[in-house]
Formats: structure tokens, C-alpha cells, sequence
């Protein structure tokens, strides 16, 4: 089985091409840094403590990715390893590992994905309780009983 599953931020803005031909084909590539879990920079000698991993996206995922994704933002994607070699100009073999991404979701509330692009995270400002107004949730009038709702 080949699976993969990531969270981490992207490192600057997606870089989105069009194929050529009659079936164009949008192909996203973006790098994505990941924390390593349990790792801390102990030394303080700015030792690396996060993976950067190259990943790809093809057709309706590639284009998601480039009305939406932006530097600094949160991610989650999963998908699938892919590894591959071409010869540069110099002759000299090159070896890729690229993340062929399947599915991706935000992983910050839209408020904190705002902010990503100045560099620094500040959590979403929540409505308080009593007096939050267009919170997403519909008023349900005096009068109308329990029964008549799709939920308990």
C-alpha cells in the first residue's frame, strides 16, 4: 500500500501549468513544510526542524489548489509516493520523490489562513456565546416543536 498523509505549510504560492494539446490539464506543484514530530531545536544552533516535501497535483485537484492555496498557509493532503530519474544537462541522473496529491483540505479555520501570508499565526477571533450573531446557525421561532426538526 502506498499512502501518504501530510500536514504542514506551504512554503511560498503553488506554481500552476496547463498542458498542452486537446485535453489541457492543470498540474500544481508546491512544496510543503512538515515539523518533525517530537523534534526541538534543543541547541538553539537553528538546527532543521521540519521536511520540506515536493508534491504535485493533476486536473480538478491542481485547479482547487490554485484558486485557494497560498503561502504560509496550513494544509492537509494525502495522496501517494511517486519517485522517478530524467538527465539534466550536464548528463548527470537526478532522482525525484514527489507526492501525488489525491485529496486536500484546509487546516486552519479561514481567519488563521488570512494571516499565514503576513508570516505570523493568530487564531480566529470566535463570537462570544450570548451574543453571537450570524454564527451560521439558523433562529428557530417560539412555537415550533421539537418533532418538526431533522435532528434531536
Amino acid at each position: 500500500m502506498n499512502k501518504v498523509i501530510l500536514m504542514g505549510r506551504l512554503t511560498r504560492d503553488p506554481e500552476v501549468r496547463y498542458s498542452q494539446g486537446d485535453n489541457t490539464m492543470a498540474v500544481a506543484r508546491f512544496t510543503l513544510a512538515v515539523d518533525r514530530r517530537g523534534r526541538r531545536d534543543a541547541n538553539g544552533d537553528g538546527a532543521q526542524t521540519a521536511d520540506f516535501i515536493n508534491c504535485v497535483a493533476f486536473r480538478t485537484n491542481a485547479e482547487f489548489i490554485e484558486k485557494y492555496f497560498r503561502q504560509g498557509m496550513r494544509v492537509l493532503v494525502s495522496g501517494r509516493i511517486q519517485t522517478g530519474s530524467y538527465t539534466n544537462r550536464d548528463g548527470q541522473k537526478v532522482y525525484t520523490t514527489d507526492v501525488v496529491v489525491e485529496e486536500q483540505e484546509f487546516a486552519d479555520s479561514k481567519g488563521a489562513a488570512a494571516n499565514a501570508g503576513d508570516g505570523g499565526f493568530q487564531p480566529a477571533s470566535r463570537p462570544q456565546p450570548g451574543n453571537a450573531v450570524g454564527d451560521g446557525f439558523m433562529n428557530i421561532p417560539d412555537g415550533v416543536d421539537d418533532e418538526g426538526l431533522p435532528f434531536n
